[in-house]
């Protein structure tokens, strides 16, 4: 037996939802938000499911969540993923220091900065955080 969650859209509220459905940032919050247009038309879960390609209860959840927070309910919550191993405030000095000290071979950087920051890394981690310097400060030099 399904539930039947049933939404009451306004004129504002709708225009908005069809505005984000198309024009939105993501394609995920697209779809939710035509997730939620469907089933103010009254359509039952399981046709919005199969006309998104999802689940039942993956449209439930989304439909409670507009129901409680709004159009903002359907973007991803920020926090979500690993965190970063290296910090940028905190580590970039001693990486910085270490990088210059050892400009030809990372790992011999990547060594001596898992010593001082008592962390566990990989050469590729440490690459990664120095590509992300350097796009940080291309950024603020083009600026």
């Amino acid at each position: 037996m399904s539930r039947l969650t049933k939404i009451e859209l306004n004129s504002d509220q709708h225009a908005a939802l069809e505005h984000a459905s198309k024009h939105g940032k993501t394609h995920g919050f697209r779809q939710r938000c035509r997730i939620i247009l469907l089933k103010a038309q009254k359509q039952p879960a399981h046709q919005v499911a199969g006309q998104i390609g999802c689940c039942m209860n993956v449209v439930y959840h989304w439909v409670k969540r507009y129901q409680s927070e709004g159009i903002d309910g359907l973007h991803i919550r920020a926090g979500r993923g690993r965190k970063a191993l290296l910090c940028s405030p905190q580590d970039l000095p001693a990486v910085r220091a270490a990088v210059a000290d050892n400009r030809q071979r990372l790992s011999l950087a990547q060594a001596r900065l898992q010593t001082e920051l008592g962390k566990e890394f990989s050469t590729m981690t440490l690459k990664r955080f120095l590509k992300s310097i350097v796009a940080d400060t291309n950024a603020s030099a083009a600026e």
